[in-house]
């Protein structure tokens, strides 16, 4: 009897390690696949990372850093929702007339270049002063409309963060 008991045991032990390397695997997929579509993104958009330089400062591309602010914006909510992010990407692909594809590719490159700012507040401001020094005021409709579908379909009202957030956008874009 404690010989088939060690043996259930062993036998338990066993699934359970064997569950845990397979999760494991899963994940490191995961996270190769978010590197491939986040160097698919750069390249697509022809944004390259340059020696010394911040990444927000290498944005050649207007419609890049309009990402990366909605990114950034919708970071601000308390628990951005799915619905957000996705209402937040259609109305970026609308307003930017970009695909489907090409709206999802710019969000992950722009929810990178949130992060590479240290969080959504430092980015917004910083990514609002180099949309400033790119385009103006010339891109500012786009994100506000790609900010209001986000803000939409959430809870519908801003909270305290996010209008401050606003205020320095339109701050740093002179509107």
């Amino acid at each position: 009897m404690p010989f088939l008991i060690a043996l259930l045991g062993i036998a338990a032990a066993a699934y359970f390690w064997m569950n845990r390397a397979r999760d494991a695997a899963h994940m490191a997929g995961s996270l190769a696949d978010g590197a491939v579509d986040l160097r698919n993104a750069a390249r697509r958009f022809g944004f390259r990372r340059r020696a010394n330089v911040h990444p927000v400062e290498a944005i050649e591309d207007p419609r890049i850093a309009v990402a990366a602010l909605a990114c950034g914006f919708i970071q601000l909510s308390d628990l951005p929702t799915r619905e957000e992010r996705e209402a937040t990407e259609t109305a970026l692909g609308d307003a930017l007339t970009l695909t489907r594809a090409e709206s999802e590719e710019m969000m992950v490159l722009g929810q990178w270049l949130v992060g590479q700012c240290g969080g959504p507040l430092p980015a917004i401001t910083r990514i609002a002063r180099k949309l400033q020094k790119l385009s103006g005021a010339e891109h500012a409709a786009p994100l506000m409309a790609a900010i209001q579908a986000g803000v939409g379909a959430g809870a519908g009202a801003l909270n305290d963060t996010q209008r401050d957030a606003l205020e320095d956008i339109k701050r740093n874009l002179r509107l």
